[in-house]
């Protein structure tokens, strides 16, 4: 069986002051001039209130090492944005809560085995998935980004400011479908892995790098990208290509569980918490 750390959360404390609540699907933070916040929730569209009344714990599980969604925090316990997240749904329901953390690849056994009523671990709500589980509304997208280096003279990114330009991409994934879809002027250079196509982009040897957004937000953000390069242009949220967002899944047929975790979602974007939420996990946003 595959080892587990557990995190209990008490009931919830008194919710912050109502702040706000940002358009959708995107807007930049109050609390940081410049940065987008991501946002799925159409302030239009509130969902009602659910009755909680025989909600009286969530058993969350989560994955072991995905940072900074999911990871063991310096004392053990789980840690990263989905467990903060999760944190905030029970303050909002009033619920005591548990977090599991699992192997990724016993999650859905787990779920299913009634080891815990809820997975927050950055899963895809794709058609696959949807035959398996049901999801909340998706809290999250991994958009694709352009990268560029710092002295470039790059400023638009459009398909037809990219002819001949030579764009770093990962080999046969969505990003390089999509390159080769769109921007058919563009000279694309597959490589085999993440690492190589950063390289390349830093060496000189391509004019800009395209990918996961996210992944790319956290390589500016650290010490391996020695501050040579920028997002410019994007982001890209195409659903055919990179997803329809991530969700939490319950067991199927659980609606009363999935229609509480959506008005909790929607409160906590509404109040504001979601974008201090996003803006202390990602200080460079992939939006």
């Amino acid at each position: 069986m595959a080892a587990t750390l557990a995190l209990v959360f008490g009931l919830a404390c008194a919710p912050a002051a109502a702040q706000s609540a940002p358009p959708p699907p995107a807007q930049t933070g109050d609390a940081a001039p410049g940065v987008t916040v991501p946002s799925f929730w159409d302030a239009k569209r509130r969902p009602e209130k659910p009755d909680v009344s025989r909600l009286t714990m969530i058993r969350f599980l989560t994955e072991t090492d995905y940072p900074p969604f999911n990871f063991a925090g310096p004392d053990g316990n789980p840690a990263g944005f989905n467990v903060d997240l999760a944190r905030m749904i029970c303050e909002e329901l009033g619920v005591s809560c548990t977090v599991q953390m699992r192997r990724f690849d016993t999650l859905l056994d787990a779920l299913n085995e009634n080891r815990g009523d809820a997975v927050i671990a950055s899963f895809v709500a794709d058609a696959e998935m949807r035959r398996k589980v049901d999801f909340s509304d998706p809290y999250y997208r991994s958009p694709a980004r352009f990268v560029v280096r710092r002295d470039s003279p790059i400023t638009t990114v459009l398909p037809e400011r990219l002819e001949g330009q030579k764009v770093a991409v990962v080999a046969g994934t969505a990003h390089e479908a999509y390159l080769r879809t769109f921007f058919t002027g563009a000279e694309v250079r597959p490589f085999p892995n993440a690492t190589a196509a950063r390289d390349a982009l830093r060496k000189g040897e391509a004019d800009l790098l395209f990918g996961d957004g996210i992944q790319l937000a956290f390589w500016l953000n650290g010490t391996d990208s020695a501050d040579c390069c920028a997002f410019r242009g994007g982001p890209f949220l195409e659903s055919r290509y990179f997803g329809e967002g991530v969700g939490i899944a319950v067991r199927r047929g659980n609606e009363t569980l999935r229609a509480a975790l959506n008005w909790a979602l929607f409160r906590i974007w509404e109040k504001g918490r979601f974008t201090d939420l996003w803006l202390r996990h990602f200080p460079i946003s992939p939006f």
